[in-house]
């Protein structure tokens, strides 16, 4: 029986780790070619290229986390919003439970405007 494609972790961690290398280098890259233009002190080409490197890993954990759904680390504490199945599970427990007045106050206005 063949799992789906979200539950191969060894294929989801191998593009994880592709994607955060390249993009590690490609930010590196580029921010050692936007130092060597713009900066003349080495220390701000070194602090650079260091944001460069950082913008890449940061951009390639974001997108990696996409690939591991519904697990702790894809939604803390990078997301504000929970995953699909925990907001199921508050609303569930919380079906027949009042709005707040305020909150009812707030929907009204946003219709009417």
């Amino acid at each position: 029986m063949e799992r789906p494609p979200q539950l191969d972790y060894a294929q989801n961690w191998d593009a994880a780790m592709d994607l955060t290398l390249r993009r590690f280098v490609y930010g590196s890259l580029s921010g050692a070619a936007s130092a060597l233009l713009l900066f003349r002190s080495p220390t701000t080409r070194w602090a650079a290229v260091a944001f460069g490197a950082g913008a890449g890993i940061g951009s390639a954990c974001t997108d990696s986390f996409k690939l591991f759904p519904d697990t702790v680390g894809a939604t803390f504490p990078f997301s504000l919003m929970p995953s699909r199945s925990v907001a199921r599970d508050v609303q569930s427990r919380h079906a027949d439970t009042p709005e707040p007045k305020h909150v009812q106050e707030l929907l009204i206005q946003e219709a009417q405007a």
